[in-house]
């Protein structure tokens, strides 16, 4: 007896009342039947192609993240040749991946996508998953910090070589704590058009106002900076809400919606920006005042451009 494929298993499974049923009758950008390759490489189908209860919720889950992303995405496609995009702490680069597919299956454009993480381990896997869904043409994995890829980028001589080869689009899905902001800080140095930041752990301003708590420090704010549970939720608050208004600083149109459903996690927070001009000054000063009214800021402002430093400087000059 000829033993099937997964593809003719995935044929015969998907009916049409099946892709119904996992779609909720919505066009998805991730068919199921179509998509079954990705699927099954990320875990998502089981070998006789069906999808369990909990794969149904994660499908739904990653086709609401590159939904979210997909507009965006199409919009630099029509702007550049060839989209360059560069995830920072890949991980296990499922969203890597799934914006490669889409580019080669669902959008049919050329891009060159880059996934970097300081873990030796998931990069090979990620590598292997790739070569697998026939997508290393696409994307490529390297074994590399934030830091160590910028540092690469500034060890680039030619200025038009590293304006050619910056990254159109960065991406960073769950980075912890100021990883998200090195992510950022590269978007910065970059140029690039797209900055799309997911953040995750943010404790930088938590660590700050835990000591000024223990230095008495009075404030507005003292009852959230004197009660560990409402500071460890609202610092993660006023934390993107810095990010966003130095992303608005830098001249990026900011946007914050939710990446996944809430019911699926509570890290669902996208911080989107879309690059329109050098800086904008209104947003430093709004930053400046939230930041005196807090009583500490957050490290993303240390990588400013020049611009917009000088306009910091002479902001805390006069406070």
């Amino acid at each position: 007896m000829t033993q099937l494929t997964f593809e003719q298993k995935a044929q015969a499974h998907w009916t049409s009342d099946r892709i119904k049923k996992v779609t909720g009758g919505k066009k998805l950008i991730i068919d199921p039947l179509q998509g079954a390759p990705l699927l099954r490489s990320l875990g998502l189908l089981n070998a006789d192609a069906s999808m369990s209860a909990d794969s149904v919720r994660k499908y739904r889950q990653i086709n609401h993240m590159v939904t979210a992303l997909s507009k965006t995405i199409l919009e630099l496609s029509h702007q550049f040749q060839t989209v360059r995009v560069l995830d920072c702490g890949c991980g296990n680069s499922y969203l890597t991946i799934l914006i490669a597919w889409c580019f080669k299956h669902v959008w049919k454009k050329p891009a060159h996508i880059v996934g970097i993480d300081t873990r030796a381990d998931v990069i090979a896997t990620s590598a292997k998953r790739a070569a697998e869904l026939n997508l290393s043409e696409l994307v490529a994995f390297e074994k590399l910090s934030v830091q160590e890829f910028q540092e690469k980028r500034n060890a680039l001589g030619d200025v038009e070589q590293r304006r050619q080869s910056r990254s159109h689009m960065i991406i960073a899905l769950h980075a912890c704590d100021t990883a998200t902001d090195d992510a950022v800080a590269l978007g910065f140095a970059e140029k690039s058009d797209v900055i799309a930041v997911a953040p995750c752990c943010q404790a930088e301003l938590s660590t700050k106002w835990r000591k000024m708590a223990a230095e008495n420090f009075k404030s507005a704010f003292s009852i959230l900076i004197n009660s560990p549970e409402l500071r460890r939720d609202s610092c993660s608050t006023f934390t993107d809400a810095m990010r966003v208004l130095l992303m608005r600083g830098q001249g990026y149109e900011v946007t914050t919606t939710e990446f996944v459903p809430s019911s699926h996690t509570p890290k669902n927070r996208l911080i989107l920006g879309l690059r329109r001009g050098r800086y904008f000054e209104p947003a430093l000063h709004e930053y400046a005042a939230l930041r005196s009214a807090l009583g500490a800021g957050i490290c993303l402002e240390e990588t400013l451009t020049d611009e917009a430093q000088d306009i910091m400087t002479s902001l805390s000059a006069g406070s």
